[in-house]
C-alpha cells in the first residue's frame, strides 16, 4: 500500500515546521506532498532526457534550509522570523521584511512615524489600514506584502509567455544562473547534477544573500556551479554577460523584469535572436504584476499555502513556495533544454504556491512515549520526523573563482 499523504508530510520535517511553538504541528496541508512528490518525479523524468536523472525527495526539501540552520515554527511568524502575519482593518496580511531596507521603509508603508523595536505600536497602525491598502503601498515601496488566497487557483505551476528561434540539443546544456537565495539556485543545482554545465553570475556589489550563511545550505544550492562576479554598471562587463547568455542554452533569472531591462537585456529579444531559453521565477509574474516584490512565506501565502486555524493563522513550513517553486523550474527548465524551440517561461512563486495547495487531510496529533509528537496516520502511528537536510558533496567555489578564465573564454 503506497503511503498516505498524512505518512509522507508527517516524515517529510516539513510537518514539524508548521504550526504554533506551543502546540502540536500541524496535519494541514498535508495534501500540498502529492503536488511535491509529483514535481520530484518530473524532474527525474525530465533530467534523463539530456543527462543523468535526479532523482530528489521532493517533500523533505521543505525543510532543508531549516534543518541546517536550526529553526523551527513559530505559528503566525515565519520560520525564517522575517515574515509576520498581521491583523489588517478587514482581514489578515502578511508582512515579509528580511532586509534593513524595508524596516527602514516601514514609515512610508504605514504614513506615520514608526518605532520598529515596538511592533505593537506597529501592529495597532496596520490594524488601522485595509489589507488591499497595505498590498498597494508594499507594491510602490518595493516590500514584500500579501493577503492570503490572492492567486487564483492554477491548474499548472507555470506557463509559456513567448516562444522564439528553433534550437537543438547538445551533450553539455550551458545555463546561466543571475539568480540568488533559494528557489532559482535549487534549480540551476539540480540541473548541474544533471550534468549541466551551470554558470552562477553575481554583482560585485550585490552578493546572493545566501553566502551570509549556513554554509552548508550556499554549498547545496551552489556546489558544481562556475563562478563569475560582474559589474552591472560597467559595459564591458554588460558586453561579457550578453555574449555568455547569447552562448548559453537556458538563462534562470529571478529579478523583477526592469531589472534585467535597465542594463539592455530583453528576455524576448534573447529568444528571438538566440536559441537560449529563458526561465524566469518572479514573486507575482512577469505580466501579471511585474514589479511587486515576493519571497518565499509572502507569496505562498497569496497562493494559499498557509493555515487558518481556531488560533489565528500560521505559515506552512519554511519560504515553502521557494523549495517548491526550485523543483517545479528545475522540471520546466530540463524541459525547455529538451525542446526544439527557445521560448520564455515563468513560474512564479504565488503561482506555485496555488497550483500546490489543496485541502488538507485530517488526523489527530499526539505526544508520543519519548515526548515527541505522532499523528494518526491511515498506516498507525507515525512519529512527526525533524527536518533533514542532503549533505552537500562539495562546497561551493568562492566568489568570482571563475571569472578569469570565463572572460578569456568568451573574449
Amino acid at each position: 500500500m503506497a503511503e498516505s499523504e498524512v505518512s509522507v508530510w508527517a516524515a517529510s520535517g516539513a510537518m514539524a515546521l508548521t504550526g504554533r511553538p506551543d502546540g502540536p504541528p500541524l496535519v494541514a496541508p498535508a495534501g500540498l506532498v502529492s503536488a511535491v512528490a509529483s514535481a520530484a518525479a518530473l524532474v527525474a523524468a525530465k533530467t534523463a532526457h539530456f543527462g543523468k536523472a535526479v532523482y530528489l525527495d521532493g517533500p523533505a526539501l521543505l525543510g532543508e534550509r531549516a534543518a541546517l540552520a536550526g529553526m523551527t515554527r513559530q505559528g503566525a511568524v515565519s520560520v525564517g522570523g522575517a515574515a509576520r502575519f498581521e491583523r489588517a482593518a478587514d482581514g489578515w496580511v502578511v508582512l515579509n521584511l528580511p532586509r534593513h531596507d524595508d524596516i527602514a521603509a516601514l514609515p512610508a508603508l504605514l504614513e506615520a512615524e514608526v518605532r520598529p523595536q515596538d511592533w505593537r505600536s506597529v501592529s495597532a497602525l496596520i490594524a488601522s489600514r485595509s489589507a488591499a491598502e497595505l498590498v498597494d503601498r508594499g507594491r510602490l515601496l518595493g516590500l514584500a506584502v500579501a493577503r492570503p488566497d490572492e492567486r487564483r487557483p492554477s491548474a499548472v505551476p507555470g506557463r509559456e509567455l513567448a516562444r522564439g528561434s528553433a534550437r537543438s540539443a547538445r551533450g553539455q546544456p550551458l545555463i546561466v544562473d543571475l539568480t540568488s537565495l533559494w528557489a532559482g539556485p535549487l534549480a540551476g543545482s539540480i540541473l548541474a547534477a544533471a550534468g549541466a554545465r551551470v554558470i552562477k553570475v553575481e554583482g560585485r556589489n550585490r552578493l546572493d544573500g545566501a553566502r551570509l550563511g549556513p554554509a552548508p545550505f550556499f554549498d547545496l544550492m551552489n556546489s558544481g556551479k562556475e563562478m563569475l562576479a560582474v559589474d552591472f554598471v560597467d559595459g564591458d562587463d554588460i558586453r561579457l554577460l550578453r555574449r555568455i547568455i547569447a552562448a548559453a542554452d537556458l538563462v534562470i533569472e529571478a529579478s523583477r523584469p526592469r531589472a534585467v531591462e535597465q542594463i539592455g537585456i530583453y528576455p524576448t529579444m534573447v529568444v528571438a535572436d538566440s536559441s537560449t531559453s529563458w526561465l524566469s521565477i518572479t514573486g507575482h509574474g512577469r505580466t501579471d504584476e511585474p514589479n511587486r516584490v515576493g519571497f518565499g512565506d509572502d507569496a505562498a501565502v497569496a497562493g494559499g499555502l498557509w493555515i487558518d486555524g481556531p488560533l489565528g493563522p500560521a505559515f506552512v513550513a519554511d519560504a515553502v513556495a521557494d523549495p517548491l517553486t526550485g523543483l517545479v523550474a528545475a522540471a520546466l527548465g530540463a524541459e525547455l533544454l529538451a525542446a526544439d524551440r527557445a521560448a520564455v517561461v515563468e513560474t512564479p512563486l504565488s503561482q506555485v504556491a496555488s497550483w500546490a495547495s489543496r485541502a488538507g487531510a485530517s488526523a489527530s496529533v499526539q505526544t508520543g512515549a519519548d515526548g515527541g509528537w505522532q499523528v494518526v496516520a491511515p498506516e498507525g502511528q507515525v512519529s512527526v520526523a525533524a527536518p533533514r537536510a542532503r549533505v552537500p558533496t562539495e562546497a561551493a567555489a568562492p566568489f568570482d573563482a571563475h571569472g578569469s578564465a570565463l572572460r578569456n573564454e568568451f573574449a
